[in-house]
């Protein structure tokens, strides 16, 4: 399982290089959560103290890392963070929050941080108690480890299902000074967000206050993390934390208190477009994925019932599983439009598969081409497009085909 799984076709053909930025390192280590010898923990250590903004999975059974970072982010404050993979310590009742608060325990003498400047994630098997135990000692060693180049280990060591690690940085200027927005993101299987990802950890060195971090936090990943989808299957442990080091106010940035600041129009931009490289990574490596599948809606009512038909589309797995089998089958299109709950005119319905129109007014379109549809379903990153011509609303999302290997990986993730 996990690191051992063969590459997914649509990794990235080069990991980006991440350059060291202001005020955070890493390092990575075993701790034998799982499986003896393999990496499993990660550590970041802010070396000021941040400010952190995070979203969290809208679960009903969430996590008990979860739980503890929800309530530590109104501090708005944060000096480490630290992460395991194979156990999410979801399910696991009183147990599982005793485990939270000794792990934060641990976290803070290793680090010399107080506790509620310590975040928590985990990732892997459901309903398995942690023992947080395991990380006695370890993070000593990790403490001394970590250096602001090790990236690398850090995005490898958060890996579950994952076939590659997911890496994303961007440059923006605040008030005329560079500001670096950098980030990493594990998921492969689990994978219909609700406000956040499976888990994603973005570092900034710009000096932003907690709160206007948190309101643009809170708006782009509706545009990245909550337009994606693998399984339509939503994460108890889903976390997405943004930690601002304010490192870059020693190089003459200025200190930003809201998020209508006319300043931060790039570093918006600039964080909007790592939250969607690090979300389209996540469905690049959707369990037994071979194809990247955009879908468009247009012409929808309005933008929510848009974007509600669009992962109905998404979301199919007679959809998913006709793409899988480089059929351009619109039928199970329109199954999807028709079920998914919103305005729709079946006599208004067009589809396209990749720019080429497949059906038109409720009907097969008149100029339809087997043959140039079927060399469409052929690529490995595919255009659905839909317009129900009712409308203004617009919305699109990003999924992945559904294979048999998906099957096989999940069939036997306990084993």
């Amino acid at each position: 399982m996990a690191h051992d799984a063969p590459l997914s076709p649509l990794a990235p053909s080069t990991t980006p290089e991440i350059e060291p930025l202001d005020g955070v390192r890493f390092a990575a280590g075993a701790a034998g959560i799982r499986y003896a010898g393999r990496t499993d923990v990660m550590l970041a250590v802010m070396d000021e103290g941040a400010t952190v903004a995070g979203v969290f999975t809208k679960s009903k059974c969430p996590s008990a890392p979860v739980d503890w970072c929800r309530a530590r982010l109104k501090g708005g404050k944060a000096k480490a963070l630290l992460v395991n993979s194979g156990n999410a310590n979801a399910f696991t009742g009183k147990t599982g929050a005793e485990q939270v608060k000794f792990s934060a325990k641990l976290a803070a003498a290793a680090t010399g941080a107080r506790e509620n400047q310590i975040f928590l994630a985990s990732t892997g098997v459901i309903g398995e108690p942690l023992d947080a135990s395991k990380f006695e000692g370890v993070l000593d060693d990790l403490v001394k480890q970590a250096r602001a180049d090790a990236w690398q280990d850090a995005a490898r060591a958060i890996m579950t299902t994952d076939t590659f690690p997911k890496l994303a940085t961007r440059k923006a200027t605040i008030g005329g000074v560079e500001v670096t927005i950098s980030g990493m993101a594990k998921g492969a299987g689990m994978i219909a967000p609700d406000m956040a990802t499976m888990l994603s950890f973005v570092f900034t060195d710009a000096p932003i206050a907690a709160e206007a971090l948190q309101a643009m936090l809170s708006k782009s990943v509706q545009r990245s993390f909550n337009a994606i989808t693998v399984d339509s299957d939503t994460s108890t442990s889903d976390t997405l934390l943004l930690f601002a080091t304010g490192a870059a106010k020693k190089r003459g940035a200025p200190k930003i208190e809201k998020a209508t600041d006319k300043r931060l129009l790039e570093f918006k931009q600039a964080l909007d477009a790592v939250l969607l490289d690090l979300a389209h990574q996540v469905v690049k490596d959707g369990e037994g994925a071979r194809k990247f599948v955009e879908v468009t809606v247009t012409g929808a009512d309005s933008a929510k019932a848009a974007k509600k038909i669009a992962l109905s589309i998404a979301n199919s797995p007679l959809v998913k599983t006709a793409v899988a089998g480089e059929d351009a089958n619109w039928g199970r299109i329109v199954m999807a439009v028709g079920k998914a709950g919103e305005r729709a005119d079946r006599d208004k319905l067009a589809i396209w598969f990749g720019g080429a129109r497949v059906a038109f007014k409720g009907l097969r379109d008149p100029d339809y081409n087997e043959q140039e549809v079927s060399d469409i379903m052929k690529r490995q990153e595919i255009v659905i497009n839909v317009d129900l011509g009712l409308g203004e609303g617009a919305a699109t999302v990003w999924t992945c085909d559904l294979t048999k290997e998906y099957v096989a990986i999940n069939g036997d993730y306990r084993s």
